[in-house]
């Protein structure tokens, strides 16, 4: 079996397929991160039905229903059904394939797969009462019976099927959300299409375009990271130039006031709170602001945090890396130099963007960094941390806010070789210290941390620091 990673999901999909019972099964997860393939490669030729929810993206709304539940009566009849015309309602279009089943049935496990589920609950179709019938009328009665259905619109399965209140009430046997790839999974993509690419490399991919399956298959055998990302993102053909667009177009109804909200996340580093977002966008308080938070939130986009020092106040940012990158240099710009990257591979600009951009990574990879500290089973908060009232604006990258009464002050540097500390930054760093040392509990102490791609190097400064974090230990499997 060809899968990287999911060893936990495949071993729980293959425990539900062997159960003798009826199993109502929901994967989820951001759009492009392997839902299908998964699903694809684990069952394979046990498919006893599949069909996938036609995209409503560019397409006519008026005439969507129509075209959906065409499609699907094409599904059924590539599965063997016949002598039926088309459904004209989703009811009629489940009874087809009760029927469809029924005629297939030997007595074996029948596992029915519906792609892109969200895609299908088109305006006014009332297809969630007729999933609800066919799964607590006809498909609960047959004891071989496993559903499993899939969806990119994370927060649609959330509100409809895994927190329903309506009649697919604790329906699901499981549920299984699917994550980016981690940067050591990242690795063993690469490694598994005989791609020599270095640990720094991997790592900028990341940056750009997260530990997304999708996007990475896209990378060619041959060129360097920098031809790779102009391929992608920059050439007069780039495969992922509109993906942006297409991305939140195929999620979201009304995905303008959801980008609305993308963008100007993307010019803070911090995040905003929901006060901010709802004045600086226009969008209206109540509902469907919240709706629109909840809904880039289930999606992976944002992230929503409470700052080191704020108490409970909740900020939004912008964490997705591939809207970051395509944000800071795309959207907006009128000329787009093909070859950007490798012309500007060491610009300022860039370093600059890699800087922030490895932060990010760092607070993707949480896990392993408490690992490399010792810390995996203490509980902790992290977030950054702006310190406005003080002589000078101070900014902590990260703070691990630890419940044994230790917290980590990390500072990130993304450098192509060790980090030097020298007199001045030695005096920042202790300035740093003494004001995180103000604002924290006495019984709390503060260990300041390095989290640098290849370590620190020893020198008459380095004495205070009391751990390092390398990009090697990012890439441990936790």
């Amino acid at each position: 079996m060809n899968i990287i990673g999911r060893k936990e999901e495949i071993k729980e999909l293959e425990r539900l397929y062997a159960t003798s019972g009826s199993e109502f099964v929901a994967v989820y997860g951001r759009r492009r991160v392997g839902k299908t393939f998964l699903i694809k490669e684990v069952f394979k030729d046990r498919m006893t039905f599949w069909h996938t929810g036609l995209s409503p993206y560019d397409r006519d709304k008026k005439y969507l229903l129509r075209d959906q539940l065409q499609t699907f009566y094409y599904s059924l009849q590539d599965y063997g059904l016949r002598g039926e015309t088309c459904p004209k309602s989703w009811l009629e279009a489940f009874r087809l394939l009760e029927k469809l089943l029924a005629q297939k049935d030997d007595g074996s496990r029948q596992l029915v797969f519906i792609d892109e589920l969200p895609w299908m609950d088109t305006a006014r179709s009332r297809f969630i009462p007729a999933l609800e019938h066919f799964w607590n009328g006809w498909a609960t009665r047959h004891d071989n019976i496993m559903l499993i259905v899939c969806g990119s619109a994370t927060a649609w399965m959330e509100d409809n099927l895994i927190n329903s209140k309506g009649g697919l009430y604790n329906r699901l046997n499981h549920e299984i959300k699917l994550f980016p790839f981690t940067l050591s999974e990242c690795e063993e993509y690469f490694k598994s299409k005989e791609m020599m690419m270095s640990r720094y490399d991997v790592a900028q991919t990341y940056m750009v375009l997260g530990g997304i399956p999708h996007y990475l298959s896209l990378y060619e055998k041959g060129l360097s990271t920098p031809q790779n990302i102009d391929l992608l993102l920059f050439g007069k053909n780039a495969k992922l130039k509109i993906e942006f667009d297409r991305l939140f177009g195929s999620l979201f109804k009304n995905s303008e006031e959801y980008i609305k909200v993308v963008r100007l996340l993307a010019q803070r580093r911090g995040g905003y709170t929901r006060k901010e977002i709802l004045k600086a966008t226009g969008i209206k308080d109540g509902g469907g602001a919240s709706d629109i938070l909840k809904g880039l939130v289930a999606s992976d986009f944002i992230t929503a945090y409470a700052p080191f020092g704020e108490g409970k106040i909740e900020r939004y940012k912008l964490t997705d890396p591939f809207c970051l990158f395509y944000l800071h240099f795309i959207d907006g710009h009128k000329i787009i130099d093909p070859q950007f990257w490798q012309n500007n591979n060491l610009s300022p600009r860039l370093n600059t963007w890699r800087g922030y951009a490895f932060e990010e990574l760092c607070f993707t990879h949480i896990s392993q960094i408490k690992a490399k500290l010792g810390i995996a089973g203490v509980s902790s908060t992290e977030s950054s941390w702006i310190v406005e009232n003080t002589e000078h604006k101070q900014q902590i990258d990260m703070l691990i806010d630890r419940s044994d009464n230790v917290v980590n002050l990390c500072e990130i540097k993304f450098y192509a070789s060790a980090f030097a500390i020298d007199k001045q930054y030695d005096a920042l760093l202790r300035d740093r210290t003494q004001t995180l040392i103000e604002h924290i509990p006495r019984k709390k102490t503060v260990h300041l941390t390095i989290l640098s791609s290849y370590g620190l190097k020893q020198n008459e400064y380095s004495g205070q620091v009391q751990s390092i974090v390398t990009l090697d230990d990012l890439f441990s499997i936790t």
